[in-house]
């Protein structure tokens, strides 16, 4: 019972991000790099989960991979160019 509240509560986290990028049409400023690297964590543990075959981590990682795909998706399709050389990991500044 423990693992299926843990899972419920760090999933919907993607839910107002999903809502406000589909709302607004503008996905600009959220990294395209945060929720690829996610949903590649997230798949190897929907793995261990079925290795385990332990139903909180298999379904709650099963239903977040889908949340980060969809954040992937309305990124590539409300993002101007939806480029991911576009998006880098992080911003050097060079005004100094």
């Amino acid at each position: 019972m423990l693992g299926l509240l843990a899972g419920m509560l760090t999933t919907v986290g993607f839910v107002p991000q999903i809502i406000k990028g589909y709302r607004t049409k503008r996905m600009e400023d959220v990294s395209l790099v945060m929720p690829v690297l996610l949903s590649m964590g997230m798949a190897l543990w929907l793995c261990y989960g079925l290795v385990l075959n332990d139903l909180p981590i298999i379904f709650w990682n099963a239903v977040a991979l889908a949340l980060n795909l969809i954040i992937i998706l309305i990124k590539v399709k409300f993002t101007r160019d939806g480029a991911m050389s576009s998006d880098p990991p992080f911003h050097v500044d060079q005004s100094k």
